[in-house]
């Protein structure tokens, strides 16, 4: 797992090279606030080897969050991650490793009958009960996600992750009731405790899509505070000395931006932040409580970096050469920020993005000045 020596020491081998604010705290690491992300691309040989040479590359030269997902290019992209992991000339200490289990992963490649693979893969061995699963395509109960974590740790080549998300919670919301993603949600951390207490993780969270940037009228709304409230339980009744809920994961970008203009979670006290009703965005709420935010979908899935698809006025105010940077920047420049994940699938993608946190991010007063 990654270490604070070991992290430290990376730090003070790229961190030089880099804008202030650049290494960022996370517990007792630091961290780049430019992650590599993994999620898109095709599921073949070609793409595994030019994510394997762009996530070296950034691995190598000052970025050390890799994010994943089982799911991703049909497990492809977790054991890319770990061939970089193995050929690059950092060390494994140095790294924030971090996966999700959730959506239920095909094998290298789409089968031809996706319904006949999952039944035969997950509901007929009795590995998922058919009442847990949502959109024939997720599932979050216990047994689930322990054998998710599992594979995950073979996929990766480790024995263990810094950082493992419960993914999209809010799938779940399309079968169930809301106190009942809730009652799964503590049951699932009840079983991250447990694998958080034998060594296979150090910390765990949720991945969002909607939860947590929609108003609570909405249909894919959860409550951050009661979603905490759940991790705290959990960790209680695993008799854990701390709670291991560290970390959020959400979109953020400059034309989504909800995470940080939807006030949709109650602070619990005065917070000059909060609207009428005591609520905050889900940024400021995930600050205020010590937490981690990883900012996904920091190039709205490319769109961004395209000439001109920021608004002139947001462009004109962060630091970058290239419509990827400044939106990178904008991302690393929101409040309670710890990285934005970039998706880092060639060479050159690595040496673009890694150039963003040369350019120094807005403070904290200008960003809600404009954007807030």
């Amino acid at each position: 797992m990654a270490t604070p020596s070991g992290t430290w020491a990376y730090r003070d081998r790229f961190g030089d090279a880099f804008g202030r604010t650049y290494f960022r705290r996370f517990g007792d690491c630091v961290v780049s606030s430019v992650g590599a992300g993994t999620y898109l691309g095709d599921p073949t040989d070609a793409v595994d080897e030019r994510y394997r040479a762009a996530l070296t590359a950034a691995l190598d030269h000052g970025c050390n969050v890799l994010d994943t997902a089982i799911n991703y290019r049909c497990q492809r992209a977790e054991r890319v991650v770990g061939r970089a992991l193995a050929d690059a000339a950092t060390d494994r200490e140095a790294v924030l490793v971090a996966t999700k289990g959730g959506f239920l992963p095909f094998d290298g490649a789409p089968p031809e009958d996706p319904s006949a693979y999952v039944t035969d893969t997950f509901l007929s061995p009795g590995l998922i009960d058919p009442e847990d699963l949502a959109r024939g395509s997720h599932c979050i109960a216990p047994d689930y996600l322990e054998w998710s974590l599992d594979r995950s740790l073979e996929n990766l080549g480790l024995d263990a992750v810094d950082l493992y998300y419960v993914h999209n919670p809010e799938t779940q919301l399309q079968t169930r009731s809301r106190a009942d993603v809730y009652d799964a949600l503590e049951a699932a951390f009840r079983r991250l405790e447990r694998r958080r207490a034998d060594g296979d993780l150090r910390h765990y969270g949720v991945a969002s899509w909607q939860a947590f940037r929609v108003a609570p009228d909405e249909e894919a709304y959860l409550s951050l505070p009661e979603v905490y409230a759940r991790a705290e339980a959990a960790a209680d009744a695993a008799g854990a000395d701390d709670c291991g809920f560290a970390a959020v994961q959400l979109p953020l970008n400059v034309l989504w931006a909800d995470a940080v203009r939807t006030r949709a979670h109650s602070i619990g006290e005065e917070d000059d932040h909060a609207d009428g009703d005591g609520r905050v965005s889900a940024l400021r709420w995930i600050q205020e409580r010590g937490l981690a935010a990883f900012a996904s979908a920091t190039l709205a899935q490319g769109e961004l970096a395209a000439p001109d698809a920021a608004p002139p006025a947001v462009a004109e105010r962060l630091a970058g050469e290239t419509p990827a940077q400044r939106a990178i920047n904008f991302a690393r420049s929101a409040p309670g920020v710890t990285a934005a994940l970039v998706g880092t699938g060639r060479p050159d993608h690595a040496a673009e993005n890694l150039a963003a946190g040369t350019f120094d991010p807005l403070g904290a007063r200008a960003f809600d000045d404009v954007f807030a």
